[in-house]
């Protein structure tokens, strides 16, 4: 079971990290396929599987936030990614700020997951010290 909710998890990561970046482009063009309502729905859906298959991994493997430091790491870069995507996408003030955002969440979300891979808080950060 395990091993299935790992891949429902991985799975989710990607269409996240594929539907965000193709958001990002969507809203740069000022594209009117932004406002389907299935691009504003699908993400959330999406978003909540992958925390449903997130919480349940958590569960069965007993590595919690605020126990295991690297678990701790993802959760504390998901609420950076989220901040800076919700800044990036909708609540930026100027262009430029939304592009800096957009580019910076997708930098803390490819840290998320050099820290899930490699199983250090510091993700690919390491590297630079």
């Amino acid at each position: 079971m395990y091993i299935l909710v790992k891949y429902v998890h991985v799975a989710s990561v990607v269409l996240s990290a594929t539907g965000f970046f193709l958001r990002g482009v969507l809203m740069f063009r000022a594209s009117p396929l932004l406002n389907a309502r299935w691009i504003r729905v699908l993400p959330h859906v999406n978003d909540t599987i992958l925390l449903v298959a997130a919480l349940s991994l958590a569960v069965m493997s007993g590595q919690y936030p605020f126990v295991v430091d690297w678990v701790t790491a993802k959760v504390l870069g998901l609420i950076a990614y989220i901040i800076l995507g919700s800044l990036g996408l909708r609540a930026g003030s100027t262009r430029r700020m939304r592009i800096v955002c957009w580019l910076a969440a997708m930098a803390v979300f490819a840290w998320i997951v050099s820290v899930a891979v490699t199983r250090q808080p510091m993700g690919f950060l390491a590297a630079l010290t």
